[in-house]
């Protein structure tokens, strides 16, 4: 593999070539469980017929036609997007990086707007993110990043006018937004920074702090929305209405897809020019999100996520495992540390997943010593249990 793919992914010596439900089988007729979904993508698992049958069906009408025209599967899906998550306008893309970078350059416009600079002046231009950030892997995008291993030298120069703050530190909120703040850009939930739920009250004292300031709030939905968490948008659960919401990951079911939608003081601030992309929102992405709109806002669907992630939090703690603490997360997006001391030999995340791959199931980390699970939200209950009985045996092993 090494010598026709760049393996800037540490990846695997595994080729899947199918999957069924939360089921993956390799070439060797392997099957594994998967607690990865493509990280976050497959929220309706593998093969799911309807999303099957939107693919099918589109490829026969139209694959893509240009942004110059409009689409009736874009259209629709952007109707349908913006009424389930009360937004007003939206702006399509092909993944979370692309989303993010989006929503920078909305708030750095809509500061330059705010400050009545002329060309080039911009007064309120800083974009205030968290420590253990995540907001993807362009050049602003890993500056907008609060983990200074994503800021490798060999990048540099990175772009300025980024600041970050602690989350959960309330009294940094009295200095963190002055008036050269044009955002706040939150995950709820910190994924790549290691699965940590901020906490909702300290969300809304930001939030708050922010607009008292003149400036924006984005919501980094790229992996907690859509469903993830329990509720379309994480921001509902944690109480904040976001200005612009970024999308990706599982908007499209497995097909490549984001979005940066906005409302508000945010509506107007794109207009014809500022911000294109050749793929975006084509009608086979468009598709296929209407399918997961649909699946995903079926009664009961979102409250059994939440249901599944309980269960499984409550079945890992009734282990006892000396080694495993900290369980935490919100509907199918949860985290765990590893506690290397207390194993017969020591072993870190990486270590573990290997040895989960092996005996058939498919997890994901999230720092040195953090497992992260993020299986499709259409998980069985059969499926689950099949899982955990692996990852038990895998534990039980260290």
């Amino acid at each position: 593999m090494a010598g026709f793919v760049v393996n800037n992914y540490g990846s695997f010596p595994v080729v899947f070539v199918s999957g069924k439900g939360s089921t993956l089988t390799d070439r060797d007729g392997k099957s594994y469980i998967d607690f990865v979904a493509g990280i976050g993508v497959n929220c309706l698992g593998h093969g799911h017929p309807a999303l099957v049958k939107a693919v099918q069906d589109q490829a026969q009408r139209a694959l893509h036609v240009s942004n110059y025209y409009l689409s009736d599967r874009g259209l629709a899906f952007a109707e349908a997007l913006l009424k389930a998550t009360g937004m007003e306008r939206v702006y399509f893309c092909n993944s979370g990086a692309e989303a993010n970078e989006a929503a920078i350059k909305l708030a750095r416009k809509y500061g330059w707007l705010a400050s009545g600079s002329p060309a080039g002046t911009a007064q309120r231009h800083v974009i205030v993110t968290l420590e253990k950030s995540f907001h993807g892997r362009t050049i602003a995008t890993l500056r907008a990043t609060g983990q200074e291993v994503f800021h490798a030298p060999a990048f540099a120069p990175y772009p300025e006018g980024f600041r970050h703050i602690r989350a959960g530190d309330f009294g940094c909120l009295s200095t963190a937004f002055d008036d050269t703040v044009a955002a706040l850009m939150i995950e709820c939930v910190q994924g790549e920074g290691g699965v940590n739920p901020v906490d909702p009250a300290w969300v809304r004292a930001a939030a708050e702090a922010a607009r008292n300031a003149g400036a924006l709030v984005i919501a980094d939905e790229v992996q907690t929305g859509m469903g993830r968490t329990g509720a379309l948008l994480a921001s509902e659960s944690w109480g904040i209405e976001p200005d612009v919401v970024t999308l990706a990951k599982a908007i499209a079911g497995g097909i490549p897809a984001g979005a940066c939608a906005f409302r508000g003081k945010a509506r107007d601030v794109f207009v014809s020019g500022d911000h294109q992309s050749t793929f975006a929102g084509n009608p086979l992405v468009c598709a296929c999100g209407l399918v997961v709109l649909q699946e995903l806002t079926r009664p009961g669907f979102l409250s059994g996520v939440t249901q599944k992630g309980d269960a499984i939090k409550k079945t890992i703690a009734s282990w006892n495992l000396p080694f495993i603490a900290n369980i935490r997360g919100a509907g199918l997006m949860l985290g765990m540390d590893l506690v290397p001391d207390a194993m017969k030999s020591p072993k870190n995340a990486r270590d573990v997943q290997t040895l989960c791959l092996n005996a058939g199931l498919c997890i994901s980390t999230a720092g040195e010593n953090t497992l992260r699970f993020l299986p499709p939200l259409v998980i069985t209950g059969q499926e689950i249990d099949r899982g955990l009985a692996i990852f038990k045996t895998v534990l039980e092993s260290l």
